[in-house]
């Protein structure tokens, strides 16, 4: 069952409709808007609430304890996690930016609980 604790959330712009994004990596763009984290790139948080237009307020936790959903990769309990090119979480490759660690195992399209702590790139 995923929880969530998150202690550090902020509220920042979406930069698109995100209805369907809650739980998902978000990085910040030039704009300053938030938008849906690359492939194995570096994410400023995890999206906890689903704006349904770009301008509305996005709640994000910038660290600790929160939920994430997993890509078709899934991942399993103790994995260093990066994102996918969707947002999601996968378990992090060689070069990806480590954005966490899974603490329950997930499938394609589950929400599980993370901590949320970037760290270098996976070796």
């Amino acid at each position: 069952m995923a929880f969530n604790n998150a202690q550090h959330v902020v509220t920042l712009e979406a930069g698109a409709n995100y209805a369907t994004k809650q739980f998902f990596f978000v990085s910040m763009s030039s704009d300053g808007q938030i938008d849906p984290t690359g492939d194995g790139a570096a994410a400023i948080g995890v999206l906890l609430n689903d704006p349904a237009a770009q301008g509305r307020a996005a709640e994000v936790c910038i660290g600790g304890l929160t939920r994430v959903e997993c890509g078709t990769a899934g991942v399993t309990a103790g994995d260093d996690i990066a994102s996918d090119a969707s947002g999601n979480a996968v378990p992090a490759a060689t070069g990806d930016v480590i954005l966490g660690t899974a603490l329950e195992t997930g499938a394609d399209g589950e929400v599980i609980s993370i901590i949320f702590q970037p760290r270098n790139a996976a070796a």
